[in-house]
């Protein structure tokens, strides 16, 4: 990801260092060679990023040495910009400033400038000279255009893949023995467990058995929650009566997210023990699950159905104190594996079938897929966009390389995912890894990640195209080679990272420094990432050290009735460009939000907050703003002066309605704004 971070600092350098800088007595010459520098740079970087991995010791230390250089550049680029920021604006600097401007003192900061990317020179030298004395000199290939990019915008309208579920092929036998369990006439409550290593399709299987037409008429009420390895018990019933609700079309309970844990078990027990219902516990991963949560499943001799999803064999065969049932998920078979593989790596042949001097390639990777569903879709939508026998073998060559030497990655499947994430296009690879950033099985609107991957810097210019379109031809092309699901949420477009990919994706992130995500304990550790998930089920962040540098910033609080970041942000975090509180219970906006001057995207969705500060006006590049689903009435005037903001999102829900806010007549000024949306 280093050619990632030169790129983003590439654009900024030019953009803002000549024309800020320039009048900085020895800085011009610095910024020409450092700019000259690095584009040499980012294009040897994208070929490293590309379908081949660093494969020596030698190689991985030359990257991370350009990686680490790169994120210390951009960090010295946006330190500087503040700075200009403060002075235009008459903040402290710009009063020291002043002050000073007529002692020899006020020339500490040009000469600090300057120092400063002198040695960044001197680095930037270093490293490829380092290379060449160590290992020689590597070719340049390009591995993404704007072609690339323009290709996958026009190919969402033309294949219908995109707008399907995975494909999964030989279940029938399975979904039928499944349906068979579930419509048992006997009366008593069963429980089915559907067990299988990840990636093996059970969560497909039993959505499918799910969704049959006959068991949404024999049931009264049903709900699916994922349950994944870290959960709140109060979390998993509020969840799911707001499943039952929402299948009714029933009105939620009114302040369900302060219950207690008896307060909300009664809720569910009083409402599920005159029905015969259903419910779907997927990926379960604590063994002692069924002893915390059975009491909230009546049985009252109406025919209800538990079931569950889960890697572990220990949970599947646990004693339920009922009658249960275990299927375990079996590898597809070789006809089957080719079926599945063909459905997509084929998709734009003629005929839709593989050409005969393929083959015997093509069958031998199905083969190393080991039946696996996941690795089969991945490594399909891989192939799917090779069309020569060249290319087929590199691929065939390549995976062999890794399956060889990579011999820390077991089993060899996990192998054949990684290799699909090192083909994809350096900025597809960022995009992929920013999912990880959400939790384990979360449901993500693509509007939001778009958003998100724009106000990172992500997304690349392209004539004639939005940035909203190139970067929903990103998503697409994540898509359609399955490294992300396509889901809907509600009516909304929506994806989702398969857990597998999931763990892969953090792996390498916070290896490289990309992301790392914090599960919510006392304190935030330096880590010297540049983006930062906290999962908490706290009520409050701890203690935070070392992390000024961040660009994103998410908070999932999960279920918590109220959250504090104890009146400021936990850290300083003048150059954050994200920050993402989506139904996050906050008591109130923290004092210092909006002195956040290179923020580019703020999401309050679901957030309890009833005014925005009138200094909101302070967030000058500030691109996207959420607000649905709060309780803000009316926006301050200050909010006309985000000239930047290209999408505003507002509307509160109340009594089952959406309900509209004021806005200033003033917005008419924003210029750039795309979308002015009334949402819930």
């Amino acid at each position: 990801m280093a050619s990632a971070a030169t790129d983003l600092f590439l654009g900024k350098f030019v953009a803002i260092l000549e024309s800020e800088a320039a009048s900085i007595a020895g800085v011009r010459d610095q910024v020409d060679e450092i700019k000259q520098e690095l584009v040499f740079m980012k294009s040897f970087l994208e070929d490293a990023d590309g379908g081949e991995q660093a494969h020596t010791q030698v190689e991985k230390a030359w990257v991370a040495s350009v990686r680490d250089l790169a994120n210390d550049v951009e960090n010295t680029i946006d330190e500087f910009m503040y700075r200009v920021y403060e002075q235009r604006n008459g903040g402290r600097f710009s009063r020291w400033f002043h002050k000073t401007i007529h002692f020899p003192k006020h020339l500490w900061y040009k000469r600090r400038i300057a120092n400063k990317l002198q040695k960044i020179a001197v680095a930037i030298r270093a490293i490829p000279e380092r290379n060449q004395r160590y290992h020689g000199a590597a070719a340049v290939e390009v591995k993404s255009t704007s072609e690339d990019i323009r290709r996958w915008v026009q190919n969402q309208a033309e294949s219908s893949l995109y707008q399907k579920e995975d494909e999964l092929v030989g279940i029938e036998g399975d979904k039928n023995m499944l349906l068979g369990w579930l419509m048992d006439e006997a009366k008593h409550q069963i429980a089915v467990s559907v067990v299988g290593m990840g990636g093996s399709g059970k969560t497909t299987l039993v959505a499918r058995t799910f969704k049959d037409d006959i068991v949404k008429r024999d049931f009264e009420c049903y709900a699916w929650i994922t349950v994944s390895q870290s959960y709140v018990i109060e979390d998993l019933l509020r969840r799911l009566i707001k499943e039952f609700h929402k299948g009714k079309r029933e009105e939620v309970p009114a302040d369900i997210n302060a219950m207690s844990y008896n307060e909300l078990l009664e809720i569910l027990v009083n409402y599920l023990e005159t029905k015969r219902y259903l419910i779907v516990l997927d990926d379960v991963w604590d063994v002692h699950l069924w002893d915390k949560i059975r009491f909230s499943f009546p049985d009252k001799q109406l025919g209800s159905r538990v079931m569950l999803t889960t890697r572990r064999e220990d949970i599947a065969s646990s004693s339920f104190g009922v009658e249960s049932h275990v299927h375990k998920i079996q590898p597809l078979e070789r006809g089957d594996a080719w079926e599945l593989f063909s459905m997509k790596a084929f998709s734009s042949y003629q005929n839709k079938s593989c050409s005969p001097e393929l083959l015997p390639l093509a069958r031998e990777l199905v083969e190393k897929c080991e039946g696996l569903p996941l690795a089969i879709v991945a490594l399909s939508g891989l192939m799917s966009s090779k069309k020569s026998l060249t290319e087929w073998s590199t691929v065939y060559n390549s995976l062999n390389w890794h399956l060889t030497n990579n011999s820390l990655l077991e089993p060899m499947k996990m192998r054949i995912l990684l290799f699909s994430f090192n083909d994809l296009p350096y900025r597809l690879k960022q995009c992929f890894l920013s999912c990880s950033l959400f939790p384990e099985d979360h449901v993500i609107v693509n509007n939001r990640l778009i958003t998100l991957w724009i106000a990172e810097g992500f997304v690349e210019h392209v004539e004639g195209l939005t940035p909203e379109e190139v970067a929903r031809g990103y998503l697409m092309e994540l898509i359609f080679r399955n490294m992300l699901q396509q889901r809907f949420l509600g009516s909304l477009p929506a994806c989702k990272m398969h857990d597998l990919l999931r763990e892969i994706a953090l792996s390498i992130a916070k290896e490289e420094k990309f992301c790392v995500v914090h599960d919510g304990g006392e304190t935030v550790e330096e880590t010297g990432a540049l983006r930062l998930s906290i999962q908490t089920t706290n009520r409050e962040i701890g203690s935070c050290t070392g992390i000024s540098r961040l660009r994103s910033f998410l908070v999932f609080a999960t279920g918590v009735s109220s959250f504090s970041f104890s009146n400021k942000l936990p850290f300083d975090l003048k150059l954050l460009k994200v920050l993402d509180l989506e139904d996050v219970p906050l008591d109130y906006l923290p004092d210092n939000l909006t002195s956040l001057f290179n923020l580019k995207y703020l999401n309050l969705r679901g957030t309890p907050i009833t005014e925005l500060p009138e200094s909101i006006g302070q967030l000058r590049n500030l691109q996207t703003l959420n607000i649905t689903l709060t309780k803000i009435v009316a926006l301050p005037r200050g909010i006309s002066k985000l000239l930047n903001l290209r999408h505003l999102l507002v509307g509160r829900f109340f009594s089952r309605k959406i309900i509209g806010v004021r806005i200033p007549s003033s917005i008419s000024k924003m210029k750039k704004l795309q979308r002015l949306a009334l949402q819930m």
